[in-house]
């Protein structure tokens, strides 16, 4: 199975907000995000196309998608500026559809994360897991990411802190 991984473009806002509410859709939403479908569904298109325009262009945000053989979009990562960690990218909105895990996808969506923000000037990725969330841990932690014994707390619960330091290779992956 072939996959393709890439930043997403400014008018596939229609895309993005299929992918968004999939994911919330999943099982562990509750536990993975801090939206719910509810929420999501609510929004205008203009929110929906705004998102996209400010993660399919320039340095500040980028989101990568995984895209099957038959064009479904199945997976996603998002860097955003990190508040608590400047000069360092926060790994948001990470999802693999059930059928697709196991296949690497979640590591190629990665390792274009760090791609993109090693040329952008950052020094690592972190990014938040629920402390329940065991199956992304595991996903994170195979790919590099380390706990950095901080926790935060969000409506849903804690969540561990981990970093993935950044470094002048062409490929970051485990």
């Amino acid at each position: 199975m072939s996959i393709e991984i890439r930043r997403i473009a400014p008018g596939e806002w229609e895309q993005v907000r299929a992918l968004r509410l999939r994911a919330l859709g999943d099982p562990v939403a509750h536990l993975a995000f801090l939206d719910t479908v509810e929420h999501a569904s609510a929004q205008p298109d203009e929110f929906w196309r705004d998102r996209t325009e400010n993660a399919a262009v320039g340095d500040r945000a980028a989101q990568f998608v995984a895209i099957a053989e038959d064009g479904e979009w199945f997976g996603s990562a998002t860097v955003i500026e990190n508040r608590d960690h400047p000069g360092a990218g926060l790994v948001v909105g990470v999802y693999v559809a059930e059928g697709h895990r196991g296949t690497g996808a979640i590591e190629a969506l990665f390792d274009a994360a760090a791609s993109w923000a090693r040329q952008t000037g950052r020094s690592a990725l972190y990014l938040e897991v629920h402390v329940d969330n065991l199956r992304a841990q595991r996903a994170y932690e195979r790919w590099g990411f380390v706990r950095t014994g901080e926790l935060t707390r969000q409506h849903n619960g804690d969540e561990y802190v981990m970093v993935h330091a950044l470094g002048a290779a062409d490929s970051v992956g485990a």
